[in-house]
């Protein structure tokens, strides 16, 4: 099955290499040159990824993406950015983006990103045909299958990379992870990445599992190294 992606940047120019090389590697394309159009897009075309471009007119892509998420559309996106955009950048992956580009970038980089996202999405909706099995600590219960996830009786609700960042914490327990393990386990880059997006995705999972994130007894920091998953016990 053909993958769809769309394509949304004002810059004609970037579109054109986007879908030149996403065609080359096998992908269906959309396109579309701004905010509002996205959306329509998104809604009509059922994309299987997204890639966005943070700078658009009518609707930049914060909104776009703000929007996608309160309306429960959960379809992977990666945001393109500039340099000096840093605050919107991490502004992005909280409210729901999977992984940013910082421009200019390559077209081996973009099908490497595209990729990796793609690949975890798929294993995250079955598509490898495997059983994973509940997880459960303390309060908290992880039904990957499902894609669902609960604190007590509550349900949560996370992005679809914040749930997978969530899933691997659990299977493996007490284990001390660096960033870079987090980053190639989750995001599966083949390359040296930006661990400030494991910071970001770390600290919107305690603002959601936690009940005190100033002291989380989940999520531990690991002074130096990175973080630790600890095991609790039902109270």
């Amino acid at each position: 099955m053909v993958q769809k992606i769309l394509i949304v940047d004002d810059e004609q120019p970037i579109r054109t290499l986007l879908d030149y090389n996403l065609r080359q590697s096998n992908y269906e394309t959309i396109m579309a040159a701004d905010g509002e159009e996205a959306v329509l897009k998104v809604e009509n075309e059922n994309p299987d990824l997204i890639l966005l471009d943070l700078m658009l007119p009518k609707m930049d892509g914060i909104e776009v993406c703000k929007v996608l998420r309160q309306r429960n559309i959960n379809t992977p996106i990666i945001m393109l950015t500039a340099k000096g955009e840093e605050p919107d950048k991490v502004l992005g992956l909280e409210i729901g983006a999977d992984d940013y580009m910082t421009k200019p970038f390559s077209p081996r980089e973009v099908l490497a990103r595209v990729k990796a996202v793609l690949r975890r999405s798929g294993e995250r909706t079955g598509i490898n045909g495997t059983d994973l099995p509940v997880l459960r600590s303390g309060p908290l219960t992880v039904h990957p299958e499902q894609y669902e996830a609960y604190f007590g009786d509550e349900a949560l609700e996370f992005t679809p990379k914040e749930f997978e960042l969530l899933v691997y914490f659990m299977q493996n327990k007490n284990r001390v992870l660096t960033r870079d393990q987090l980053l190639s386990a989750v995001w599966n880059y083949d390359f040296a990445g930006d661990t400030r997006i494991v910071d970001v995705h770390v600290s919107h999972l305690r603002e959601k599992i936690e009940e005190n994130t100033r002291k989380p007894i989940f999520i531990k920091t690991v002074r130096g190294i990175g973080y630790k998953f600890e095991e609790q016990k039902l109270r």
